[in-house]
């Protein structure tokens, strides 16, 4: 397997990133639309999430496509975001139609990055205009590292972000993941630059380090940000998607083993102060030629790309006045 052109979600055909970002406030907003309305799914592990309209993505609920989902910081400020978005999209004439209404569908997830410095002391939540620039941006290219949702994202001991990253499997499905990296655990293994995603790393997009030489005494492994935050300053929120038909069950499953790709590169992962939380999409471009072994490879692809994509959040993130913790570069980089 190899990745896409881009080594971005939007390798997958039809669908665009737009991010949109206030430095001051040190927050922003990541948005995931397609051409056209997409099936999606949602699988939650952390124990403190933060959501809006995830309920309808269940498997039983009469929803069967959305318009856009919304990665945001601002924790539940954050949801307004998705407000924006909606604004944005009604006025393109986007969204579920009801005799002359024009209804989105924006499911959305948030981060807690209150925490993260930045001049949080505003009067009138900004989120809402994150949002709305957040789609007027989509594009096929975007920015990674400190940027969009990552903005003000941390992990222990480094500064976190906005990271992506995606696959071509065997029979030529493509496989992506996005991720707002704000993990209470760590990224790299005890207290060297070696990233716990590694042994799935491809050609060098996060350093080329290899695993990390020495095993890592379980007191390290279990390192949080709480000395420096608080323990509640967490979350790491994504997205997988691919172009193969899958139905809402399906993408569930989807969902649920891409959680593993968050183990393979936090630790702890899924922790009772994190809100981790993995949507899943389809574009249904592709069908399957096998329902069952195609569905565990992709499922297996979106893990690796997810925990790829956590990886480089971290690795590109670059530093900015007022952070709480140095960058990957300027704690390792050579």
């Amino acid at each position: 397997m190899t990745p896409g052109p881009r080594n971005l979600i939007t390798d997958v055909p039809g669908l665009r990133v737009g991010n949109a970002e206030d430095h001051r406030i040190k927050t922003g907003t990541t948005v995931l639309v397609a051409d056209k309305p997409f099936r999606a799914s949602v699988d939650v592990m952390g124990g403190s999430p933060g959501t809006r309209e995830t309920d309808l993505l269940a498997p039983d609920k009469l929803v069967d496509g959305v318009d856009a989902l919304v990665l945001s910081g601002g924790s539940a400020y954050g949801l307004d975001a998705a407000s924006g978005v909606s604004d944005g999209l009604r006025a393109m004439g986007r969204g579920f139609t009801y005799a002359d209404l024009i209804i989105p569908i924006v499911p959305a997830a948030i981060l807690f990055d209150l925490a993260g410095g930045g001049d949080k002391n505003w009067n009138t939540n900004p989120y809402r205009d994150l949002g709305t620039r957040a789609l007027a941006a989509a594009s096929h290219d975007f920015s990674l590292g400190t940027a969009g949702a990552g903005v003000g994202a941390t992990t222990a001991g480094l500064k976190g972000g906005l990271g992506s990253a995606s696959l071509v499997v065997g029979n030529g499905i493509t496989v992506g993941a996005l991720v707002g990296a704000n993990a209470t655990g760590a990224v790299t293994a005890g207290d060297g630059p070696h990233f716990w995603a590694a042994p799935w790393e491809i050609g060098g997009e996060f350093g080329g380090l290899g695993v990390n030489p020495a095993p890592v005494p379980f007191a390290q492994s279990v390192r949080t940000k709480k000395d420096a935050l608080g323990e509640l300053a967490n979350t790491t929120i994504a997205i997988v998607a691919t172009d193969a038909s899958l139905d809402k069950a399906q993408l569930k499953r989807m969902a649920v083993a891409a959680q593993d790709g968050m183990a393979r590169a936090i630790s702890p992962a899924h922790t009772l102060v994190d809100g981790d939380l993995v949507f899943a999409v389809s574009t249904g471009a592709r069908p399957l030629t096998d329902p069952i072994f195609d569905a565990i490879a992709i499922g297996h692809a979106a893990a690796t790309c997810l925990a790829r994509a956590i990886a480089r959040a971290v690795y590109l993130a670059t530093p900015a006045a007022d952070d709480v913790f140095p960058t990957w570069q300027q704690k390792f980089g050579r």
